[in-house]
């Protein structure tokens, strides 16, 4: 697959959530080469926080309440952020079994969950992950927001990245 492609359409996403004040969380869902769904992070601004409204969770809502009866094992999630153990979980129980994303979410990121020690549900799921494509670019954007917004700004994630040096690979 052409991951940093579909990287590109995640961070134009992410770049959209930012531009609004939005935690720069940005998805792609990509089904036999086609971006079908895309989304970005929504409500994570003091006056409106949520925790519903993550990028993945938003995309794949819209994705499902236009395309019902499509096979989500097919399906490749794309995110600027390593997904959430929520969004992880959500995307596991919808079929979706793909993931590529740019940038760690050492604070809360599921996709290292041990799915083999888990429950049946989740313990004979076959997950393929790719992390860092593009990571630079992802990086830079949660560097400018934890820089300029109060969304998680005195959390583990916002010191973590603010500590992470940006290397002159972007793409």
């Amino acid at each position: 697959m052409h991951h940093e492609k579909y990287m590109r359409e995640a961070l134009a996403e992410a770049r959209l959530a930012l531009a609004a004040e939005e935690f720069p969380v940005g998805c792609v869902l990509v089904l036999d080469g086609e971006v079908v769904a895309r989304g970005h992070r929504r409500n994570s601004r003091v006056e409106e926080c949520n925790e519903i409204d993550h990028a993945e969770v938003v995309t794949l809502r819209e994705f499902l309440a236009e395309y019902p009866q499509t096979d989500c094992s097919r399906i490749v999630a794309y995110s600027t952020m390593e997904p959430c153990l929520m969004c992880f979980s959500t995307m596991l129980l919808s079929g979706i079994r793909r993931f590529v994303y740019g940038y760690e979410d050492m604070m809360g990121g599921g996709t290292s969950l041990p799915l083999d020690r888990l429950n049946p549900l989740y313990a004979e799921m076959a997950v393929q992950v790719e992390a860092g494509v593009l990571r630079t670019d992802c990086l830079t954007l949660f560097q400018l927001f934890f820089r300029n917004f109060t969304y998680w700004q005195d959390s583990l994630l916002s010191r973590y990245t603010l500590a992470q040096p940006l290397e002159n690979t972007s793409s």
